[in-house]
């Protein structure tokens, strides 16, 4: 049976469903991908299903419960498939605005239970906590109530999406907790999280190992994003766009390692998956999807495998990464 639980013993990929979400909003700006079509969401999961993935990762916050939806659905006759959710953002499901964090353990402890049942489960896989920075002596009470879930069997494993190191190793001599999701691709490494990961022996849920579309190969400095989708909306929290269009900075980093990530016969996406299965042993990328070409696209990178520690080594030499700082949010 799929789960979250274990290290990967060869290259492991699950796919993340925000974009599949529909339109959603902060603060008046958009953070969910634009409109969507629900049937193409379920035909292009399907075609996941037809090309062996069996991990799904979702939240509450994605599309105000519509994700949640969406997803359960369509594995509704899939049980083993795994299936990662996660909590602790405050939504509004008849305005599709995400209204704030919550911390409030049995607050949380009910939307888990709203959870399972637009999941169509009695069971959850993993359960993780949405909020990045939230300060570890608040997250405590919440993450004793999941561990509580854990024994019980309502939830099969829990962690923390952060990208801050010591958030990952606060609750990870825990029974149960076994993953943290955080961003990573070739662009911005994640050189304060992979050592912390693995010397605790997590599972990296990685989320944005395309860079949010920049290393799809789609787009180029023409590309103008609308504001209706978060690539177009500039939230504040992500540095791939400004203005709704690709940085330079960020054009000229995908140019300078363009032809090694396409190397042995791959498309962009499946080179930039390529490199973090080579950045880790303990990866699993979860690229978002829309179609199921894209999914096929990225199924491929199953077929390639990593890159080899020579194409790892020549990337690093052209690329021109600013340093690196201390954690924060991503």
């Amino acid at each position: 049976m799929a789960d979250f639980q274990n290290i990967p013993t060869q290259p492991t990929l699950g796919l993340g469903c925000w974009a599949i979400g529909g339109p959603f909003f902060m603060d008046g700006r958009a953070v969910g991908w634009g409109e969507v079509d629900d049937t193409v969401s379920r035909t292009a999961i399907a075609t996941a299903l037809e090309h062996g993935i069996a991990h799904f990762d979702t939240a509450q916050a994605y599309g105000c419960g519509h994700s949640e939806i969406v997803l359960g659905t369509a594995l509704k006759n899939h049980p083993d498939v795994a299936i990662a959710t996660k909590i602790g953002l405050e939504i509004d499901t008849e305005t599709n605005q995400l209204t704030g964090p919550i911390n409030d353990p049995d607050m949380i402890r009910q939307t888990i239970d709203v959870s399972l049942k637009r999941l169509g489960r009695d069971r959850i896989d993993l359960v993780l906590h949405h909020n990045n920075e939230l300060p570890i002596a608040e997250a405590e009470p919440t993450f004793d109530m999941l561990a509580e879930l854990y024994e019980n069997g309502t939830i099969g494993a829990y962690g923390w999406s952060t990208d801050f190191p010591e958030s990952a190793a606060a609750f990870a001599d825990r029974p149960g907790f076994t993953a943290v999701e955080h961003a990573m691709n070739v662009l911005k490494p994640a050189g304060h999280m992979v050592p912390a990961v693995e010397k605790l022996n997590l599972l990296s849920l990685i989320r944005s190992p395309l860079a949010m579309g920049v290393l799809g190969g789609k787009y180029d400095g023409k590309t103008q994003f609308s504001r209706d989708e978060i690539r177009g909306s500039n939230p504040g929290w992500q540095d791939y766009f400004k203005d709704g269009k690709i940085t330079d900075h960020y054009l000229g980093q995908l140019d300078a390692t363009r032809d090694i990530l396409k190397s042995d016969g791959r498309t962009l996406p499946q080179g930039a998956i390529a490199w973090l299965w080579a950045r880790t042993p303990n990866a699993m990328p979860i690229p978002g999807f829309r179609t199921p070409e894209q999914v096929v696209d990225l199924c491929g990178a199953l077929e390639k495998g990593p890159l080899t520690q020579a194409q790892m080594d020549e990337i690093e030499t052209l690329l021109d990464r600013p340093e690196e700082g201390p954690p924060q949010a991503s």
